[in-house]
This record gives structure tokens, sequence and C-alpha cells, in this order.
């Protein structure tokens, strides 16, 4: 799931590789309840629904049909995130934190072995990627699975469609590039449809479908 992202970025727009990737929601929704045995909602549906059209909007004028090998490898890795949330959601506790260290770590050992050459890097690019490998990937993970043990993979992965919309905020106060209209109207969007189905999540996390011992 990391390196098809990180390759899409490479041969498509930023735009299109995270647009594309959280399109990955379509395929958490049809087997969650194969996979993760979780009941699906309408308002799962419809919460989902909304955010897809809010990213639509929010994307406006950054989408392209540039890159369109980059464009096919974000949706696989759509494809990979929805796999990724479905089976860490079906292990839940300590064994969907193994299976989280142990990806990243096969990950890493991968893109290693194909960097050319890997050890030419500055102190100054070392830093960035032990920050990207502690907090964008170690703790953002550690929260995720946690997370996962007490709502469904739906609500785990609508919730995460804030990652997109917090992104021109980051680029506002990084370097000031103020985001469009249409970015705060697709923003807002998303923002409220996260918050009408949080606010609505009912009791039972699995969704009314028992889930083996």
């Amino acid at each position: 799931m990391v390196i098809s992202f990180v390759v899409a970025t490479k041969w498509t727009t930023a735009a299109n590789a995270i647009f594309l990737q959280n399109s990955g929601i379509v395929w958490v929704l049809l087997f969650s309840p194969l996979i993760a045995r979780d009941a699906i909602r309408g308002r799962d549906v419809a919460a989902a629904s909304a955010c897809l059209a809010g990213m639509a909007l929010f994307f406006v004028g950054r989408l392209s049909a540039q890159g369109m090998a980059g464009n096919g490898v974000a949706l696989v890795s759509g494809g990979f995130y929805a796999a990724t949330v479905l089976l860490l959601r079906r292990q839940r506790g300590s064994a969907s934190e193994w299976t989280a260290i142990g990806g990243n770590a096969l990950g890493a050992l991968a893109a290693f072995a194909a960097a050319s050459h890997p050890f030419d890097v500055s102190i100054h690019e070392l830093g960035i990627l032990a920050f990207l490998g502690v907090v964008q990937i170690g703790v953002a993970y550690s929260l995720f699975v946690k997370g996962l043990e007490a709502i469904t993979a739906a609500e785990a992965s609508i919730i995460s469609l804030l990652e997109p919309v917090l992104n021109p905020i980051w680029v506002f106060l990084g370097v000031g590039e103020r985001p469009t209209v249409f970015a705060l109207a697709g923003g807002a969007i998303v923002v409220a449809a996260i918050v009408w189905r949080t606010l609505t999540t009912g009791s039972s996390p699995t969704g009314g479908i028992p889930t083996p011992d």
C-alpha cells in the first residue's frame, strides 16, 4: 500500500494520488461484511458518498488526466488501502499490531532493496525520513490500529478522509498557499459528513454481526 502510493505520487499529481487512493473506501463498504464481519448501514453509504462528493469538489482544478500510469497505480494503492483496513479490523488486538509492524518492515526492506543509492542521503534528508517513519507512519498506525478495536472498518475509512482535507491547511501554514473556495466548500462537506456519521454511531462496533471468539 505504502510503496504503491509513493510510486503514484511520483508518476501522477499528488492530488490524483490522494483522491484515487481514498476511493478505496468503496471497497471497504463492499467487503466489510465478508472480511471484517461488520454490517454496513445506510448511514455509512450516505456519509461515504457525501465525503467522496466533497473530495471531488475539494480537488477541483487539481485533478488531471496526466500520468495515467500513476493514476492506475493510485487506484491499486486504494485497493491495498481497503485490504489493509479490512484485515486489521478483522484481526484486532495484538495480532493487528504485529501485522502493521511486520508489513511496514517488509515494505521498508523492499524499498531499500530497490533504491539505487540507499546511503546517498544528507543529514537533513535523514531527519525527514526519521520524522516520516516515526510520526507519519509509526504513530499514525498505532492510533489507527487502536481505533479499529472500537469502530468498524467503514467508520475508520470515513474518519480517515480528514487526512486529505487537512492537506491545504498544512500547506497554508507551511508555505502560505491559500486554499480555493472549492477546496473550502469540499472540506466543509467532508467534515460535516464525518461529524454527522460520528454522532449517529451505534452502540455495537461490530454492527450486529457476531464475530467468532
